[in-house]
């Protein structure tokens, strides 16, 4: 029952693996030619300036790249930032939403099968599959529950303020180990 599942599972997972190490090998050509383009340039800053000004260059050189690609890094970071709350403002606007037709739809449903004709015999029907299927059932119930909208920080916060003491001994440890 789960075969087809689990199959598709392992094919997308499969699929995303591929496509990383497709890239990665489009990267290596490209890094080894930097480690040469990298000892060559040492090479003539050697013969120009000497072994330790040469090394020197190399190293602020590296170093100047770094703090470029970090300030990249983190703008672009900053900017998914951004995009993720308004996304995230949006997203709460619409899972509210869902959440309300979710928690209708059934109500709907049941009103729309009893007023059917032979509604009551469906509706019975459909109790007995559910109670002859009721382990498939339960976990369809769990399995939606885990992608139920929550304001999930908030309630982590909530709970690890009451756990824990950030600048200070926990009430369980001994105290020996408090200080």
């Amino acid at each position: 029952m789960f075969a087809g599942l689990i199959n598709q599972a392992k094919s997308a997972a499969s699929h995303l693996i591929l496509k990383y190490v497709a890239r990665a090998s489009v990267a290596v050509p490209f890094v080894i030619a930097a480690g040469f383009a990298l000892a060559a340039i040492t090479v003539m800053l050697v013969g120009r300036f000497g072994h330790v000004m040469a090394y020197w260059l190399v190293a602020g050189g590296l170093a100047l790249i770094g703090v470029i690609a970090s300030i990249v890094v983190s703008v672009k970071e900053h900017e998914e930032e951004v995009a993720e709350q308004q996304a995230t403002k949006t997203e709460e606007v619409v899972s509210d939403a869902t959440a309300q037709a979710f928690v209708q739809t059934p109500i709907a449903l049941l009103g729309a099968l009893m007023t059917m004709p032979g509604g009551s015999a469906g509706a019975l029907s459909a109790v007995r599959l559910l109670a002859r299927n009721l382990p498939l059932a339960l976990l369809l119930v769990m399995i939606g529950m885990l992608f139920w909208p929550t304001k999930e920080g908030e309630r982590l916060q909530d709970e690890h303020d009451t756990l824990t003491k950030p600048n200070g001994p926990d009430d369980h440890m001994l105290s020996t180990l408090r200080h």
